[in-house]
């Protein structure tokens, strides 16, 4: 049943694609259409955040499509095709598990992921440990990968406040920067200061891109709280000031 739905849509892709199909899809490139593929990607882990299982679902089709429709492109152009890209991750996941499907033991998933490194460096050689990080991901997922990549080959702080002091250094160099009024040095340490704060998210186990997520979303629930507030009292945002703005915000926050 999963091959046939998989196939009936390879089927429907190749046929929007095909002369007479959708005008659309046709004009479509691989270059095109990555906006939509980041998009559909955030739109997954947005429903997934909610515990939504139903748009889940539907963001997940929809990122599907996208993958397919890619490799329908590649095809057309000949240079791979669907069954390529499967057939090469599904040889990639025996070949890195190979506590699995092989003789190799692997306790935890800590054991695992530095095993997964040392294969994929094998299959890499010659180039840089770090060379495969993606420069198109979010700058804090970025961030915390090249940290946690770089933890997995002993690059870490043991201790935690050894972290938070790293951070103290960081703001104490980022006020200094600021005291200068040089630009490109504040923004040196700015980008330090934040990459040192990805850091300690890290050693907690937490996703700083989710924690971020969260923030921004209580910071923007409670600002429509404020606006509603206002509203009621027969004012607009812009028409009071910081003073008023804050002794709501501060009694919204109890």
């Amino acid at each position: 049943m999963l091959e046939d739905s998989f196939n009936k849509l390879c089927e429907i892709v190749t046929q929007l694609r095909a002369p007479g199909g959708c005008p659309w899809d046709r004009e479509q490139t691989n270059e095109s259409l990555l906006p939509a593929l980041i998009e559909e990607a955030y739109e997954v882990a947005g429903a997934v955040r909610a515990n939504d299982s139903a748009n889940f679902r539907e963001e997940l089709g929809d990122l599907l499509l996208l993958i397919v429709m890619h490799a329908e492109i590649a095809q057309e152009e000949h240079r791979f095709n669907i069954d390529n890209v499967l057939g090469d991750v599904t040889e990639k996941l025996v070949r890195r598990h190979p506590h699995v499907f092989g003789k190799s033991d692997a306790g935890d998933s800590g054991a695992v992921l530095k095993q997964w490194e040392s294969i994929k460096r094998a299959e890499k050689a010659g180039r840089h440990y770090l060379d495969g990080l993606p420069v198109a991901l979010p700058a804090l997922m970025r961030a915390q990968k090249a940290q946690s990549k770089a933890a997995r080959v002993n690059f870490d702080w043991s201790e935690l406040r050894d972290v938070i002091a790293k951070i103290e250094e960081e703001l104490a160099e980022t006020k200094s920067a600021i005291a200068s009024q040089d630009r490109r040095a504040i923004e040196d340490e700015i980008g330090d200061l934040l990459f040192a704060v990805v850091n300690l998210a890290r050693k907690c186990d937490l996703d700083a891109e989710s924690a971020l997520q969260s923030a921004t979303g209580k910071f923007v629930a409670r600002f429509n709280r404020i606006e509603d507030e206002l509203q009621a009292q027969g004012k607009r945002l812009g028409d009071v000031d910081l003073a008023e703005l804050d002794q709501i915000w501060n009694r919204l926050k109890l």
